[in-house]
């Protein structure tokens, strides 16, 4: 299958909210989705009708959040290309650095008497 065909079926099985801000590097999943939008303008309608923000919150909120998600999305996109050019050898070294190491201490079968 071409690049470019399998690009324009997997843009049209992302979700629209995703579609819409144009996220190239965070792919949130319909759930997901649906929790910033829905939940955003839920909360907004919850705080309006308790009367601790105005009604205009149900209008901001969602802005907001869609706001953070598209500003995540440049921070990725920055950390993807600044990784990109890091030298190979470089990251062979990190990660040799990063390895967790697992070891045994060994514990005398009997501890000395401090009680003195």
């Amino acid at each position: 299958m071409d690049q470019s065909v399998r690009s324009v079926e997997d843009d049209r099985l992302r979700p629209l909210y995703a579609r819409l801000l144009g996220l190239r590097f965070v792919y949130p999943g319909g759930i997901l989705c649906f929790v910033f939008f829905e939940g955003s303008v839920a909360l907004a309608a919850l705080l309006a009708l308790a009367e601790l923000v105005t009604w205009w919150a149900v209008l901001i909120l969602p802005a907001f959040v869609a706001a953070l998600v598209k500003m995540n999305d440049l921070v990725v996109g920055a950390v993807v290309r600044s990784a990109a050019l890091v030298p190979q050898g470089e990251r062979d070294r990190f990660r040799r650095q990063m390895e967790p190491v697992v070891g045994r201490a060994r514990v005398p079968a009997s501890a000395p008497d401090r009680s003195g």
